[in-house]
């Protein structure tokens, strides 16, 4: 088949798919509203049903009521009934039922007793249900109805719905009562039925078993009808059943809802009949349809002949386009709509055109700088490795970028960005090449170039940033850092020279120079930084922390009851690691406070031990700048404290002077908070922070730490010696003690024993223990190596 036909063909159909869905859903819209309609008109059929047989039966109770009242004041029946003259009873109850049609005429006595019923009263009536001398089961049922003014009773007699009128008879006072009963029985069905045109059913159901079912409806009928899962209470809703291939909407009425016992009618209206009033307007509707439906054919079928030839023209174009190629034309002169669709698919191949253009541009440069970006840098640098050309990279960083932007505003950022690349770009040359790699981060290529050759361009480049940039009213310092890498030394891919350089960049932003040529080896230092870091989290968990003591030497009293608990790792691949590296990586990541957590307990759990024991020991730990900046943490010693049931005065906190000056006042706050707890407070390392002494005096410490720095080569003739003896000299006059740590000397213990220092920590003294090795090492004499102190 031919395109041109295929496409007529699908317009065709779908025009004529549509106009089926339109005359289809108008056709069943119509079906939909006549059913409504038909269930409309029989519910209210139903309604109109309902009404009438409530009217029915309240005639039919009118009458027997009549008939009761009459009976009862009959001069004669009175005077028989007060003699007890039971033939005379019988004949006139028989006489007078015949009179209304009444199946149960009864006389009662007043307590509700069975003394006579009619002279021809049936055996199924008479031998159980209605034996002289038994109790009438609806006696109170009919008294009560009475009192409440209600003209008749409906009740379920032998499993049949039975209509009951009750009167007393007076003489003058109330002597026995007489009742009347009609059963509800097919001739009452039929009778609605002639008046309502509705099918009539009648059921009794005594103790949860249902009787015979007295109705107008087929014998089959019925019998679906009892098979039917109908419903003990009135439903709100009309019901639809189908009984023998016919639809009826369903009415059902609770008559009487006895103890054990109840009467349900039940109205029926044909929904079949009342759709054969509509089947000649279903007809004429259908007929429509399809007249529509021809017509709409030769229509679709023409419309889309007149379409089929430009479209397919547009077709052929599209196909072009799509292989790429933008310089085909498209003749096809129309005033149309079609034709102005073809001069727009004319212009979108120049559009697309440009823009493929300019997207194959965007892919591989910045958009702000216009520079290459890292896809376009890689490939070259690819390009150059693949030739095996020399090629040094020059991995240049912004370090003050984010305050450049907070200073300058993100609009004077981009325009430092700028400015910056154009002074880079001024120093390149023929085969060489600027990219940006990332937001502060530049990235030069030198071809031919190796590391000696790339220092020396550094330089310049450094030379040439050295000039403040003017950004707006700023003038702008930049503090760039530049990391090298060269090929072949230094990498044999792209992704491996361009990861080095980055490193060596980095390392250049921590020298003075800010210029670093990538050492050998530094990528395993980098790994396994970035191993510790990821492991430090779960050390704790995994059980890699220990603590370790030191002992700190009492000068006066000669004798050792402090210590210095002091972190360890255990690294499962790195074996132990130093506390000089694995803290700093700590305090850079955020997880200094978990160690400090991990640490106070764990003093506090082994302080508890060792009191057990009978070994009181004062320990000193060290809390970091980011635990003083924590409001929470002294209460949460505190709660520890009581837990493990250790006084407060056996924790010495040791903090820095540059931790409490990264934020004085909430240290400070900090700090009391702890001393009021009742933990002593330590300045560690006195000397090489910001010493001062007004900051000190604001400081609720107890003690003042003197750096090792000035402790460890001490001498009588040395400069330290002056700082040492004049620190402690004044940290006394502020009623402070002093530990002076470090000690590896004996001249320098003896130095700190003439110039009244309090306490001596260093290798001289012992080494950082275990807690075991701690514990019997102070169980030991005092060693050799002091026996001056005695």
């Amino acid at each position: 088949m031919k395109p041109s036909n295929s496409f007529q063909s699908r317009v065709a159909g779908v025009l004529i798919l549509l106009l089926l869905v339109v005359i289809g859903s108008l056709y069943f819209a119509v079906k939909v509203a006549t059913a409504d309609a038909v269930k409309k008109q029989a519910s209210e059929q139903l309604e109109v049903g309902v009404r009438v047989f409530e009217r029915l039966l309240d005639v039919r109770s009118r009458q027997i009521r009549d008939a009761v009242q009459v009976l009862s004041s009959d001069f004669g029946f009175k005077d028989a009934v007060a003699s007890g003259d039971t033939a005379t009873i019988s004949s006139v109850l028989a006489n007078h039922g015949k009179r209304i049609d009444a199946t149960e005429v009864l006389l009662l006595g007043l307590d509700g007793t069975i003394t006579a019923t009619a002279a021809d009263a049936s055996p199924a009536n008479s031998q159980d249900a209605f034996k002289p001398g038994t109790p009438f089961r609806y006696a109170a049922e009919l008294a009560e109805a009475r009192r409440s003014g209600q003209s008749a009773l409906i009740v379920s007699i032998n499993h049949e719905p039975h209509l009951l009128v009750e009167a007393q008879i007076l003489a003058p006072i109330p002597i026995a009562r007489v009742v009347m009963g009609f059963r509800m029985d097919q001739a009452l069905a039929n009778e609605l039925r002639s008046l309502t045109n509705l099918d009539v059913s009648f059921l009794a159901i005594e103790d949860n078993t249902p009787g015979r079912l007295i109705s107008t409806l087929s014998a089959d009928q019925e019998a679906e009808m009892m098979a039917a899962n109908l419903q003990r209470e009135r439903t709100t809703t009309l019901k639809e059943f189908e009984f023998s291939g016919k639809r009826y909407l369903n009415e059902q009425l609770v008559l009487a809802n006895g103890t054990r016992y109840q009467v349900q009618a039940f109205l029926h209206s044909s929904l079949e009949e009342a759709l054969v009033a509509f089947k000649p307007l279903d007809q004429r509707v259908l007929l429509i349809a399809l007249c529509a439906l021809v017509a709409s054919l030769v229509g679709a079928l023409l419309l889309a002949r007149s379409i089929s030839r430009p479209v397919r023209e547009l077709a052929r174009v599209a196909e072009r386009v799509g292989q790429g190629d933008y310089q085909g034309t498209l003749e096809l002169k129309r005033s149309d709509e079609l034709g102005v669709l073809a001069k727009t698919f004319q212009q979108m191949q120049s559009d697309l055109a440009e823009r493929e253009r300019q997207l194959a541009h965007n892919a591989l440069h910045d958009g702000l700088t216009g520079l290459p970006n890292r896809t376009l840098a890689i490939e070259r640098l690819g390009s150059s490795i693949t030739a095996e050309r020399p090629v040094a990279l020059l991995n240049l960083g912004i370090g003050n970028f984010r305050s450049l932007n907070e200073t300058c505003g993100p609009g004077g950022g981009d325009l430092a960005l700028q400015q910056i690349s154009r002074r880079l770009q001024a120093i390149l040359r023929p085969g060489d090449s600027l990219a940006r790699l990332f937001a502060d981060e530049f990235l030069l290529m030198i071809d031919g170039s190796d590391r000696d050759s790339a220092v020396a361009t550094a330089d310049q480049l450094q030379q040439l940033l050295i000039k403040p940039l003017r950004v707006g009213i700023h003038d702008i310092a930049l503090d760039c850092s530049i990391g090298i890498a060269a090929y072949p030394q230094d990498g044999a891919t792209p992704d491996e020279l361009l990861r080095r350089a980055n490193l060596a960049m980095r390392d250049a932003a921590q020298s003075p120079g800010r210029l670093q040529l990538y050492q050998h080896g530094r990528e395993d230092d980098h790994d396994r930084q970035i191993n510790l870091i990821r492991d430090l989290r779960r050390a704790a968990e995994n059980n890699e922390l220990v603590l370790h003591y030191q002992p700190k030497l009492n000068i006066n009293e000669g004798h050792v009851r402090q210590a210095e608990a002091l972190l360890r790792w255990q690294h499962p691949q790195y074996g132990m690691v130093s506390p000089g590296e694995f803290i700093p990586l700590a305090e850079r990541t955020g997880s200094i406070q978990g160690l400090t957590a991990w640490v106070i307990e764990e003093v506090l759990r082994q302080l508890r031990e060792w009191n057990q024991r009978g070994l009181r020991v004062l320990m000193s730990l060290n809390i970091s700048a980011e635990d003083l900046h924590d409001i929470g943490i002294a209460t949460r010693v505190s709660r520890l404290l009581t837990h493990y049931a250790v006084p407060a005065e056996q924790l010495i906190f040791e903090i820095t002077e540059s931790a409490v000056m990264q934020n004085p006042e909430t240290a400070l706050k900090v700090l009391h908070s702890l001393r009021a707890c009742g933990i002593s407070l330590s300045v560690d390392d006195f000397g090489t922070g910001y010493s001062s002494l007004a900051q000190l005096k604001r400081m609720p410490v107890q003690e003042l730490k003197i750096d090792q720095s000035f402790v460890r080569d001490l001498d009588d003739a040395s400069e330290d010696s002056v700082i040492v003896r004049s620190t402690i000299e004044m940290s006394h006059s502020l009623g402070l003690k002093v530990v002076a740590e470090g000690v590896e000397f004996e001249r320098s213990l003896r130095l700190l024993e003439r110039w009244q220092c309090d306490t001596a920590q260093g290798y001289l003294i012992s080494r950082p223990l275990t807690a075991s090795a701690f514990e019997a090492w102070v169980g030991q004499p005092l060693r050799a190596n002091l026996a001056m102190l005695h």
